[in-house]
Order: structure tokens, then C-alpha cells, then sequence
């Protein structure tokens, strides 16, 4: 088979609203490598956008996964629960930040956790408005785009979007936006469009994601968290991008010594299998009626077993410090390229968690081309990078937490010359 045989075959079987960044299709991975169906091989820095932190493949994931395979596939949790799933549950409500006593859902995707936060957030106040921040990505389901403060390509055309939703700017320093910025833009909510007391959440991601890798700064997390105890608000950190070590801890909320009261999870948990959860306070958590939550796939017991080992690989192979010592390689080697690349307006993140944002040379003004053009270079060369941001003016870095050493210097020369060749184009 070829790549563009199977490219034809997908344009005439998949809706065009299933966006691809590659026609690369992939016949099989291991850690930070993939090989497509042409033999072709290439170093992995999209890790299913932040899904295999732990590597194409870990032995121990597939080793739980085969194990549970063989004892049985899916019960229902609401019919016939499983042991396993209590016990991860039981682990993540010690690990999620916060020194109360948490509660844990399982759902099956990023979207599906957001969805249930709010659910829970507003069963437990009896609120209706939900605050987010410009910029954030919370998933394509109705509410999710809502959240989503990014219009195009997610929320146009779909119609009218849900309502009490309201979105304030989200710090940029590279821009000039800042934490009073966010703050007065609360204020201005509060005085011009909802009562506080009318407030169910306040939603972020404490690094955004889709929105460019701005990481939100410890004064407004800590504003937000006076915020929310003033007005009786439930926190949300939205932690599907960001959990399970990519930023340098287990989750990027421990960075900033404040707790949310509930926290969404999925991608690098189930270490490539789909879960997503929802942690929180058991007194929000148990506010909703029996069956109120949950859902066929929940929690499925293959997914389960995988985010299980996933988190004892995380424990065993210390990921959160090799996230932070490599992010800081990664970031060393930005700079060196920035010195001759004057387009490199920034360089941000925590962990491993990196982003180089590329703009006109001595302006901030977005350079979207120069990142396709980066992104196709590195292809060409065996390297797959992702973009992001509102304009596609980033490019971010997202490769697996376990990449061999060889593998990353490897790649890290790649993305020189892919810079470099951008630039001549």
C-alpha cells in the first residue's frame, strides 16, 4: 500500500470535517518512533496530541492491558463494576491536588470530562454560568465548543452556541495581556452581564493547549481561586492536556500550590486507551442522583488497566523530573536556534510541555506560514511537530516523556535544519 493510495480511499469514505495534519498512515509505533505503511519512518513530537507520555506501547501498559483482555473486555461499571476501577479511583483522588477528601468519575474522552464537570459544578450550586478564558480548546461536543474561545475551525457554522457561557482574555505576556487584564474582564462580567451569585464554574486550562501553550501565571490562578471561595464559584482545572507529568508534575495545578475543586483528566492517562475522569470535592462529586453520571463505555476495563500501569510507570521511571529535563534541553536548543531566527518571538512552558511561538522579525505580529512551512521541512526529514495558537503561529512540542536519548538528539537536529530551510523558502 501506498500513502496516497489509502489518502484517496479516506476522501471518498471520511466526512472532511475529520481534520488531518499529515497523509502519513501509520502501520506501527514503538515509544517515540512511528513507521507508516510505506516503511517510512519518523520521531514522534505529537504523542497523539499528548496521549502516550509514557510512549508508544509501554510494555507494562500493553502488559496490563493483554492481562485484562483475557479476563473480560466490558461489564458495563453501572451493571457489574470491577475492582480496578475502584482502585484507580482510589489513587487518583490521593494524587489530584488538594487536601480534602475527592471523588472520582470515569467518562471516555477530554470532552466527555469537561461535560460532567459542568453537570457536576452545576447540579452541586444550583447555577446556571460557566466563565472560560479567549483562547481555551474544551472539546467539539455543544458545551465544549461553548467553552472553546476559538471560533474557526470548531465553532463555525454549528449554529447557536449554549447559553451563560462567558469568555475574559487569558494572560499573554509575549502580548502585553495580563493578569489584570483577566481579572478587569471578571469584573466588567460581573457588573455588566451576570450576577457572581449566578456563577456555577470558572473553567481553565492551567497551560492552554490548542490556544498556543500559554501557561497561566500563579498570581491569576491564586486571584481566581480568592474569586471563586468570595462568590461560592466551583474551580475547574482542566487538566486533559496538561496532566499525567507533561508539564514536569502529575498535574500542573501542583506547580501553583492552589487546588481546584474539580479537575479533568483523559489523554495521558490511559497511555494511548480512551479514559477520561473527573476528581474532585466528594461533596460536589455525590451532589448529582444516581445515574446521573457514567455512561456504557465508562471506565472501560481495558482502558482502566492501562491508565493503572500507566501511572506506575510515571512513579517507576520518573517521569515528572525526565519531562522537566528534557523540556529544559529542548528549550536550551530553541534559544540556540532563536540567535539566527529572529522569527522566534517566544519560548514557553513547563516540563515538556514547549512551545516556540514564530511572528514577523522584531514585531509580535503572527507568522503562521513560516510554521506550516517548519512543520512540512521536519515531515520531509522524519520529524512530526504539531502547530497551535489562534493564528497557527506556534509550533509546540509534545514528545513522548520516554524518548530514547539517541532518538531526541536525533530529533532536535531535525528541527534545526527544518528551521533553517523554512527560513530559505
Amino acid at each position: 500500500m501506498k500513502n496516497a493510495e489509502v489518502a484517496k480511499r479516506r476522501e471518498d469514505a471520511i466526512s472532511k470535517g475529520v481534520g488531518m495534519s499529515t497523509q502519513i498512515y501509520a502501520d506501527r509505533a514503538e515509544n517515540a518512533e512511528v513507521w507508516d505503511i510505506e516503511g517510512n519512518r519518523y520521531i514522534d513530537f505529537a504523542a497523539g496530541i499528548a496521549v502516550v507520555n509514557t510512549g508508544h506501547r509501554h510494555p507494562k501498559v500493553i502488559e496490563a492491558v493483554k492481562a485484562q483482555l483475557d479476563r473480560f473486555t466490558h461489564t458495563c461499571h453501572q451493571v457489574l463494576p470491577y475492582e480496578n476501577y475502584i482502585r484507580l479511583a482510589e489513587r487518583l483522588n490521593d494524587k489530584v491536588p488538594g487536601n480534602f477528601k475527592k471523588k472520582t468519575i470515569f467518562v471516555t474522552t477530554g470532552a466527555e470530562a469537561v461535560e460532567n464537570a459542568i453537570k457536576i459544578a452545576r447540579r452541586a450550586t444550583g447555577r446556571n454560568a460557566v466563565i472560560a478564558l479567549g483562547g481555551a480548546f474544551h472539546g467539539r461536543t455543544f458545551m465544549g465548543m461553548t467553552l472553546t474561545g476559538k471560533v474557526e475551525p470548531y465553532k463555525k457554522g454549528f449554529g447557536a452556541m449554549m447559553p451563560d457561557v462567558f469568555h475574559v482574555p487569558c494572560p499573554q505576556e509575549i502580548h502585553g495581556i495580563t493578569t489584570k487584564d483577566t481579572l478587569d474582564g471578571i469584573t466588567k462580567l460581573f457588573k455588566n452581564d451576570v450576577d457572581p451569585e449566578r456563577v456555577a464554574a470558572i473553567i481553565f486550562e492551567p497551560v492552554q493547549g490548542e490556544g498556543g501553550f500559554y501557561p497561566l501565571p500563579t498570581d491569576l490562578i491564586k486571584a481566581l481561586r480568592a474569586l471563586c471561595d468570595q462568590y461560592g464559584i466551583v474551580m475547574i482545572a482542566d487538566e486533559v492536556q496538561t496532566g499525567i507529568a507533561r508539564t514536569g508534575t502529575l498535574f500542573a495545578m501542583e506547580a501553583h500550590g492552589v487546588s481546584a475543586d474539580l479537575t479533568t483528566m483523559a489523554k495521558g492517562l490511559g497511555g494511548g486507551f480512551p479514559i477520561s475522569a473527573v476528581t474532585g470535592r466528594a461533596d460536589l462529586m455525590d451532589a448529582s442522583q444516581p445515574g446521573g453520571l457514567g455512561g456504557t463505555y465508562a471506565g472501560n476495563p481495558l482502558s482502566v488497566a492501562a491508565a493503572n500501569a500507566v501511572l506506575d510507570v510515571v512513579e517507576e521511571e520518573n517521569l515528572n523530573a525526565r519531562a522537566t529535563e528534557m523540556g529544559s534541553r529542548l528549550k536550551q536548543k530553541l534559544e540556540e536556534i532563536r540567535a539566527t531566527t529572529p522569527e522566534i518571538i517566544d519560548i514557553r512552558g513547563p516540563g515538556f510541555m514547549i512551545a516556540a511561538e514564530f511572528g514577523k522579525p522584531g514585531t509580535t505580529e503572527p507568522d503562521g506560514e513560516i510554521v506550516k512551512r517548519i512543520i512540512a521541512e521536519a515531515l520531509k526529514r522524519g520529524l512530526i511537530l504539531l502547530s497551535c495558537g489562534v493564528y497557527g503561529n506556534v509550533v509546540r512540542f509534545l514528545a513522548p516523556l520516554t524518548i530514547a536519548e539517541a532518538h531526541f538528539t536525533e530529533a532536535l537536529g531535525i528541527l534545526e535544519a527544518s528551521v533553517a530551510a523554512a527560513r530559505q523558502a
